[in-house]
């Protein structure tokens, strides 16, 4: 099934938010897409920061526009600027190139969507990203 319900997808976050309170982190902010780029749901604890969401979509649409998790795209904003920068551009600054964001994939893996997640450290984002990917059943791919 390649489909993410929105029901999947609240789920997701759910589990997200709890990972975050098992590690302690600051107040997250998680969206999921589907393997499209198109928004399924998104949600931010209380006390999160300004812009979490544009940052946590980036980070999953990052990963989505790529093919790889959004540490493959930090890996590659390092090694090759200009061609990142050159990304922003032409997505409408839409790519976040930080850990935090996750392909999602299923059993036969394939990529069905993606996760992101602010608020935190990018270490402690991509953690609460792949608990949570994996809370649901799927394979989580940070890069």
């Amino acid at each position: 099934m390649n489909m993410l319900s929105l029901e999947t997808a609240n789920a997701i976050i759910s589990s997200a938010f709890e990972e975050a309170a098992r590690l302690a982190l600051k107040p997250i902010a998680v969206a999921v897409l589907d393997a499209g780029g198109h928004l399924v749901a998104y949600q931010r604890q209380d006390g999160s920061s300004l812009m979490r969401f544009q940052i946590a979509f980036g980070k999953a649409y990052g990963a989505l526009a790529l093919g790889m998790g959004s540490r493959a795209i930090d890996r590659a904003a390092r090694d090759r600027p200009h061609f990142i920068a050159a990304l922003s551009d032409v997505s409408g600054g839409r790519i976040v190139p930080v850990p935090g964001g996750m392909l999602m994939k299923n059993a036969a893996g394939e990529v069905i969507g993606a996760v992101g997640v602010t608020g935190d450290t990018s270490d402690n984002d991509e953690a609460a990203a792949r608990a949570a990917i994996e809370a649901a059943g799927f394979a989580a791919d940070g890069g």
